[in-house]
């Protein structure tokens, strides 16, 4: 993994977090799946095929289960130094390394720096080496299967729902994201 240039200054004694970022579209596209009903009973399952998104943008700490999300409506370089402004506020008592992919907004010239936190980008198409895409798997699985949302605000409330139980249950990041060469 390539790391950025800058490094942290060497009296500074804040401890040291490495998370790994992701985003991730969700919409209004219900995919139904299979689903438990009593023997002899054949369940109904409403679908819509509406093209409204959100994203989500998440950051997971394997070696302690800390998550740090949000959900924006878009993509790109505004709402990356968006995320990135949050994150830093968040935890500013601790030196960052951000793990993420390379895409267009982690690398855009005008993407705001911080302090405390210090960006190394994955090798190229190499998703598999992101523990955070074990979150979106996990939401998708757990929190969306067969559902119907009647406007975006609805399914952003099963979102932040989800993020917000994710969040206080640290184990559950762990074991999503634990991986033995990520735990540091």
């Amino acid at each position: 993994m390539a790391a950025s240039v800058r490094t942290f200054a060497k009296e500074d004694t804040r401890p040291l977090k490495v998370f790994f970022q992701d985003e991730a579209r969700f919409g209004r596209m219900s995919n139904p799946v299979r689903c438990w009903a009593p023997a002899g009973f054949r369940p109904i399952v409403p679908m819509q095929r509406v093209r409204e998104y959100t994203y989500i943008y998440g950051a997971v700490c394997p070696a302690d289960g800390d998550s740090f999300s949000l959900i924006l409506p878009s993509a790109n370089t505004e709402m990356m130094t968006l995320y990135l402004r949050e994150f830093s506020l968040f935890y500013k008592d601790y030196r960052i390394v951000m793990v993420m992919d390379g895409a267009p907004w982690h690398k855009a010239k005008d993407l705001e720096t911080f302090e405390n936190i210090r960006i190394v980008f994955q090798p190229s198409y190499s998703p598999e080496l992101n523990p955070a895409e074990h979150l979106w798997e996990h939401l998708r699985e757990n929190y969306l299967q067969n559902g119907f949302w009647p406007s975006m605000g609805e399914l952003e409330k099963v979102l932040m729902k989800a993020l917000i139980a994710i969040s206080y249950n640290k184990e559950i990041i762990q074991s999503l994201a634990g991986f033995h060469w990520a735990i540091f």
